[in-house]
């Protein structure tokens, strides 16, 4: 009634009839009000856990405002449209809230290149890069039935169970939230579609990952664990997030020496290839799944206490599975059939 949808026609778009883009509503509302209620109001003590009450209520403010201020930004460009300017500023608003004022930032590569603490002002801007990074990233893969909601799903579990298993009940709380959110999304959202996420979705889930990231990554060692102590951090966080990381910079790369816009739209990424070669959407989607367990499991089954070593391994894997499609030639008739389309 109030065309609130996203219409066929752009040569870009897989879908062929009019379906609603503001599932990220619900997925904003589930994230936000399942943290919000089972947010723990007992002492960590009594909880068995081992986290600081004081900075997850700190954080907490941070996050739900800077949720709110995607998702208001979100839900106009998928209603009316934001111009990209609007968009990079609201995000640097954001980045700043959240790497100065919440004060979620990389502190320390755990060994990885060679560092470990990180001087201040690097980290402070590098965190923004990251923030900017990734929440971009989710945004660019939602091109597919089930695709961007599944990668942040299986992210979000990996996150509930890594911080459950460390003891920081919060964080696995809020991992959880999205997760719950993103599986009800999946049941109205797997091709066919019945429903789009939009960028107010895509958003929320970007935000929300760049703080478990983040946080993942900042945890303290000495309070791991010792069956997962000797897993990398950073490369975990890496690993989790490889799929939608590996075909922004893909694709970023491809605009930029072709002398286009890296934010221009075109049919360069990794599901279109998978489309082209002849999968359907479900099929895509999955095989996509596969990719982005498989990097995760990858760095538990690793050397202990190498980040190098971790890192080449998991890095050159993900490129490696990422590009064979590309040289898979596409069959004649997958390509009459783009080509008329």
């Amino acid at each position: 009634m109030k065309h609130l949808v996203d219409e066929p026609g752009d040569k870009r778009k897989l879908h062929r009839k009019s379906i609603p883009t503001v599932g990220g509503v619900l997925i904003f509302a589930g994230t936000i009000l399942g943290f919000s209620l089972w947010f723990p109001s007992k002492s960590p003590y009594q909880l068995g856990m081992v986290y600081d009450p004081l900075r997850a209520l700190h954080e907490f403010k941070y996050l739900v405002a800077s949720m709110f201020i995607l998702f208001f930004m979100g839900l106009k460009d998928d209603i009316i449209g934001v111009s990209p300017s609007k968009k990079l500023l609201i995000h640097f608003v954001v980045g700043a809230i959240l790497v100065f004022m919440a004060d979620i930032r990389i502190r320390d590569f755990c060994g990885l290149f060679g560092f470990d603490q990180i001087p201040d002002p690097f980290s402070y801007l590098f965190s923004v890069f990251v923030y900017i990074v990734i929440v971009n990233a989710i945004n660019l893969i939602d091109g597919v039935d089930g695709l961007a909601g599944g990668i942040g799903l299986i992210a979000g579990t990996t996150f509930t169970l890594w911080f459950y298993r460390t003891g920081d009940l919060p964080l696995a709380l809020l991992a959880a939230g999205l997760s719950g959110a993103l599986l009800g999304f999946l049941v109205f959202n797997f091709n066919p579609a019945r429903i789009f996420m939009g960028d107010a979705g895509s958003l929320t889930i970007g935000v929300v990952a760049y703080v478990l990231a983040v946080r993942m990554i900042d945890f303290p060692t000495d309070r791991l664990p010792e069956n997962i102590k000797y897993v990398s951090k950073p490369v975990l966080a890496m690993a989790i997030l490889a799929y939608p990381l590996i075909d922004t910079l893909r694709v970023f790369f491809i605009r930029t020496i072709q002398g286009r816009s890296p934010f221009s739209a075109d049919k360069n990424h990794i599901h279109h290839r998978l489309l082209a070669l002849g999968l359907n959407h479900r099929q895509t989607v999955l095989v996509l799944y596969v990719y982005t367990i498989v990097l995760i499991v990858l760095p538990f089954v690793l050397p202990d206490n190498r980040p190098n070593v971790s890192f080449l391994i998991v890095g050159a894997t993900a490129i490696l599975l990422s590009q064979v499609v590309f040289f898979i030639p596409i069959p004649k008739k997958a390509e009459t059939a783009n080509s008329s389309t």
